[in-house]
């Protein structure tokens, strides 16, 4: 068994100002987000319209301004309403105490789609075409934030095999049973891998709306896998036909990227 290697959560202390790893990683999907972006920039339909004026490099960082405040509006909104929506209803102060954590993807994921549609419904652009803009951009952020998660020595994985070669002790969880290093496999699969197929996918002009039906199937499917490795949450367990909250969050998404997928196929072959 391996043990987890309790990295110190600071990565700088600088005097009263301690600056920790999972902050430098919310920066480096920011950075990510802004490279890809360019690189993004490049592809069709969008290289065309920057030639026609249309888009630009300003509207990369406008996108990103766009996207933070619907990832912490949205990521904190979800996680009182989908994971303790009894406690927050009692205590509905306690929703600004950011600084508590708690902090949900799929709530941060419709608060980025609510972002794209008023960045778009300003620029007077499809939504479609905004969001098919940004999906490949995003993977290598979600990566970032389980690299975060690791450091952290949260989100830890359900019980494992001690022969399994890379199972691991997790001592935060309170106890020295084996475990999936589950925000690994959420890095490889959800993080890498998905941000590989959809670039790939994206490179070559698609149907306005099948970028973003790929990523929201994508993820999900990624997602609801890597959730049979993941520990539930302890107020939570597991709900119905013993699938996780994660798991059903991760159903709509799944519905909704293939029929918009398929869709988008379907209207260009009209």
């Amino acid at each position: 068994m391996l043990m987890h290697p309790s990295i110190d959560p600071v990565a700088l202390q600088l005097g009263p100002m301690a600056i920790h790893w999972y902050g430098l990683t919310y920066l480096a999907a920011f950075g990510l987000f802004m490279w890809l972006a360019r690189l993004r920039l490049q592809h069709a339909p969008y290289a065309q319209l920057v030639a026609q004026g249309v888009w630009s490099q300003q509207d990369i960082e406008d996108l990103l301004f766009y996207g933070v405040v619907g990832v912490i509006l949205g990521g904190r909104v979800g996680y009182c309403l989908f994971y303790k929506p009894g406690y927050y209803a009692e205590h509905p102060l306690e929703v600004l105490a950011l600084w508590q954590g708690g902090m949900s993807f799929h709530g941060g994921m419709l608060g980025v789609i609510s972002a794209m549609a008023v960045f778009a419904w300003q620029r007077q652009r499809p939504w479609l075409l905004v969001t098919d803009f940004i999906a490949p951009c995003v993977p290598t952020g979600l990566a970032a934030g389980r690299v975060g998660n690791f450091i952290n020595g949260e989100l830890w994985g359900r019980a494992a095999d001690p022969a399994l070669p890379w199972a691991m002790v997790f001592p935060q969880s309170g106890s020295w049973m084996p475990r999936h290093p589950s925000q690994v496999y959420q890095f490889l699969g959800e993080g890498l891998l998905l941000f590989a197929l959809i670039w790939l996918y994206a490179r070559k002009p698609r149907p306005v709306g099948a970028v973003s039906g790929a990523f929201l199937l994508g993820y999900g499917s990624f997602r609801f896998m890597a959730e049979y490795f993941r520990e539930p949450d302890a107020h939570l367990g597991l709900l119905a036909l013993n699938m996780s909250m994660g798991q059903w969050l991760c159903v709509p998404m799944v519905v909704v990227g293939a029929w918009l997928w398929a869709h988008a196929l379907k209207v260009s072959k009209a």
